[in-house]
């Protein structure tokens, strides 16, 4: 309610300006009704578990910045955000630089907005671990002291190398056994296979 009327103040203040033609007025709209248009692109166009974590940054820019206009959210306040999100850890103020330069992206491009006040803004550094990766006798052995179910299941996984979620969503007729194959299906896009 704040933000349509914060909205609705700044639509009576150009109004008021009148529409001098010599007079520039930027484009802009409400940080809460840009969030909004952006997460209904992405329930639209995305996975489910890609709208979620997006709903779930989203909550916290809104408590930050909704009642703003977009265009005055700051490089400098943006930063200050991102140093907050640091303390959990830069992998996670990464994340957040992803998702709100994407949400600025959308607005240039459906010319919201004229710039991204994220361009050029630099990840946080974080340490390149080497992962663990078993070998495949190690693996052999982990399914080999599962129940036989379970030993099925994990072998499917081993040897498809598809997530856990493609080989939850199989049915049999995405499995032939005559010509050796399985069909599995993505859910990164909501048609993808």
């Amino acid at each position: 309610m704040e933000a349509r009327n914060a909205e609705a103040e700044k639509r009576k203040e150009l109004k008021e300006k009148g529409n001098n033609p010599h007079q520039q007025t930027q484009i802009d709209m409400v940080f809460l009704e840009l969030v909004n248009k952006r997460l209904d692109y992405v329930e639209s166009y995305n996975s489910k578990s890609h709208y979620q974590e997006m709903k779930y940054m989203a909550k916290r820019w809104v408590k930050a910045w909704g009642r703003k206009m977009s265009s005055e959210i700051t490089p400098e306040m943006f930063q200050q955000f991102i140093l907050r999100r640091a303390r959990v850890s830069n992998h996670v103020a990464n994340k957040e630089i992803r998702y709100l330069r994407a949400l600025f992206n959308f607005a240039k491009k459906w010319k919201w907005l004229k710039e991204n006040p994220l361009d050029g803004f630099e990840f946080l550094p974080v340490d390149k671990k080497l992962k663990h990766v078993p070998s495949p006798e190690d693996i052999e052995n982990v399914i080999s002291k599962a129940d036989p179910d379970t030993q099925d299941y994990l072998r499917t996984i081993r040897e498809t190398m598809a997530r856990v979620s493609e080989i939850n969503r199989l049915t049999w007729d995405d499995v032939n056994l005559q010509d050796k194959y399985v069909v599995l299906y993505t859910r990164k896009k909501k048609a993808g296979t």
